[in-house]
C-alpha cells in the first residue's frame, strides 16, 4: 500500500460526512406546501392542554412537580370522567371566534393517551369511567364543520417503562431505572401511525418534550443524550399523510424534516421567556402560541386571566412578525372550558369578525416592528396595514416609502390622520392620539405600483 493510498484512507475515516444510511435531505411534496400555504393563510388557531391531569386542578405539570408516583397516578387518571365534554361546542366556539385549526393533546407527558390506543391500554377508553374516545369525537366534528386538527404529541413520558434513560424531569414516578430507548421510540411511533391512519386527514403534529433530554454543551447545543430518531418518526408522518406538517417545541432551530417553527410564549425574534434559545425565526412557517390564563392546563386556582386587548395584541404583534397565534384552553375535567376563557374568545371573534382581513391571508410588513406597532400585508403585497397598537402615537415615519394612498380603517374616526407627508425620501404620519382606538387603529395603505 502506498503512502498516498493510506493518505487518502485516512481522510475518508476522518471525515464527518453523513454516514451511507442516512437519508438525504426532506423535500416536502406539493401536498405539504399547499398545506404551509394555507397554515400561514390562517393565523389564528385554538389549543387545547386537556387530559387527566385535570382532575386535580394543578396543570399538566402536576405529576412531576408533585413527584406522584406511576401508581398513585393511575388512581387519578380512573377519576377521570368528562361527562360533559361537547366536540360540538368546542368546535363551534372556534369557528365563531374565526379561528382556522385546533390543535388538542392527544398524549401529554404524563404518558397518558386522549384515544383508543390500540398499542397502549393507557388510555381514556380503557383506563376511565367514561370509556369514550375523546379524539374520535373530536376528528369527527371537526370534520363535519371543516376546521383542520393537529395532534400535540409528547416524546417525553412520565409512565412508559422504556423511557430511559430518564432526562432532566420524572424522577420521582417510582418507575425501575431501566428500559430500552429503542423501544420506546417504537411504541411511540406506533401511536403515531393510529393517529394518523384511524381519524381522517390530519392538519399536522405539534412534538414537544424533545427538550427532556438536551445537554447544554457548548458550541454544540443541539445534543442530546438520547438518540429521538426524529427524521424516521417525521418520515413515518409525511408517508402516512404527505401533507400533514411536522412542528417541534424544542427550542431550537429547526430540524430536517419539519414544516413550521414554532415559540413558546414568545414572539418570534424575542427570548422573553428563556425558551427560545437559539431558535431565531427561519423560513419555515411560524407560530406562536400563549394562554389565555397563566396555565396551559386547568388550574383551579388560576384566576389571573389576561384582559382581551392584551390578547388581541398578542395575535395581532405575531402576525406583524409573520407568525400564526394559537391561543390556549385548558378545560376543566368535567369537559367544559372556562366561562372567562369562552368570553375572551368571543370577544376576539367579535373583533376578528370587524378586522379580519388585516389579519387572514397575511404576511409579517413590510416595516419592522416599532414603538407605534406592526405592520402586515396582503400575500400578493397588494395592501399594507399598519396596525397602531400604541394609542399614545402621534407620528409613524416610514422610511424609504412612497404610497399611493393611505387611509383609515374605521370611516367613523376620520380625524385620527392629522397629516400626511414626505421628507425626502420618507413618508410621515401624523396622528391624533384622541382619536385612536385603544387596542388597534388600522391604516390601510395602498402602495405605488
Amino acid at each position: 500500500m502506498t503512502r498516498l493510498t493510506c493518505s487518502i484512507m485516512l481522510c475518508i475515516a476522518l471525515m464527518p460526512a453523513l454516514a451511507i444510511g442516512d437519508p438525504p435531505p426532506y423535500q416536502p411534496v406539493e401536498a405539504n406546501l399547499k398545506a404551509r400555504k394555507w397554515f400561514q393563510d390562517a393565523k389564528f388557531g385554538l389549543f387545547i392542554h386537556w387530559g387527566a391531569y385535570s382532575v386535580l386542578g394543578d396543570n399538566e405539570w402536576v405529576m412531576n412537580n408533585r413527584k406522584i408516583s406511576v401508581r398513585e397516578y393511575e388512581k387519578v387518571v380512573s377519576k377521570f370522567n368528562p361527562t360533559q365534554f361537547n366536540a360540538e361546542e368546542w368546535v363551534s366556539l372556534a369557528k365563531s371566534a374565526g379561528m382556522k385549526y385546533i390543535t388538542i393533546t392527544a398524549k401529554h407527558h404524563d404518558g397518558f393517551a386522549m384515544w383508543n390506543s390500540a398499542s397502549n391500554p393507557y388510555n381514556i377508553v380503557k383506563q376511565t369511567p367514561y370509556e369514550k374516545d375523546v379524539l374520535k369525537l373530536l376528528a369527527d366534528e371537526c370534520r363535519k364543520q371543516q376546521m383542520p386538527l393537529f395532534w400535540y404529541y409528547s416524546h417525553l413520558d412520565w409512565h412508559h417503562p422504556d423511557y430511559y434513560p430518564w432526562g432532566q424531569t420524572g424522577h420521582n414516578t417510582g418507575r425501575v431505572p431501566s428500559g430500552s430507548f429503542p423501544k420506546y421510540l417504537d411504541a411511540m411511533d406506533a401511536q403515531l401511525k393510529e393517529l394518523l391512519t384511524d381519524y381522517g386527514p390530519i392538519a399536522g403534529i405539534w412534538f414537544d418534550g424533545w427538550w427532556d433530554h438536551q445537554m447544554k454543551i457548548a458550541n454544540n447545543p443541539l445534543q442530546t443524550r438520547v438518540d429521538w430518531r426524529l427524521r424516521q418518526t417525521y418520515d413515518l408522518i409525511h408517508r402516512l399523510q404527505p401533507q400533514a406538517l411536522v412542528g417541534n417545541n424544542h427550542h431550537v432551530s429547526p430540524f430536517d424534516g419539519e414544516d413550521f417553527q414554532m415559540f413558546e410564549k414568545d414572539l418570534p425574534g424575542q427570548n422573553t421567556t428563556g425558551l427560545s434559545g437559539d431558535s431565531k425565526a427561519g423560513k419555515l412557517p411560524l407560530e406562536s402560541c400563549e394562554t389565555i390564563s397563566r396555565a396551559w392546563g386547568y388550574n383551579r386556582h388560576d384566576t389571573q386571566y389576561k384582559s382581551t386587548r392584551d390578547l388581541l395584541h398578542f395575535m395581532i404583534n405575531s402576525a406583524g412578525r409573520n407568525a400564526n397565534c394559537l391561543l390556549n384552553v385548558g378545560p376543566m375535567p368535567s369537559g367544559l372550558i372556562q366561562p372567562e376563557a369562552v368570553e375572551r374568545i368571543q370577544e376576539m371573534g367579535r373583533w376578528m369578525k370587524k378586522y379580519g382581513e388585516s389579519i387572514y391571508g397575511t404576511r409579517g410588513g413590510p416595516f419592522p416592528p416599532a414603538e407605534w406597532g406592526v405592520s402586515t400585508e396582503r400575500s400578493d403585497g397588494s395592501l399594507y396595514y399598519l396596525h397602531v397598537l400604541n394609542p399614545n402615537t402621534k407620528t409613524i415615519r416610514l422610511a424609504n416609502f412612497r404610497a399611493k394612498s393611505i387611509k383609515g380603517w374605521d370611516s367613523t374616526k376620520p380625524k385620527s390622520i392629522v397629516a400626511i407627508r414626505v421628507d425626502e425620501k420618507d413618508t410621515i404620519i401624523e396622528l391624533d392620539p384622541s382619536q385612536l382606538d385603544p387596542i388597534d387603529t388600522i391604516l390601510i395603505i395602498q402602495p405605488q405600483s
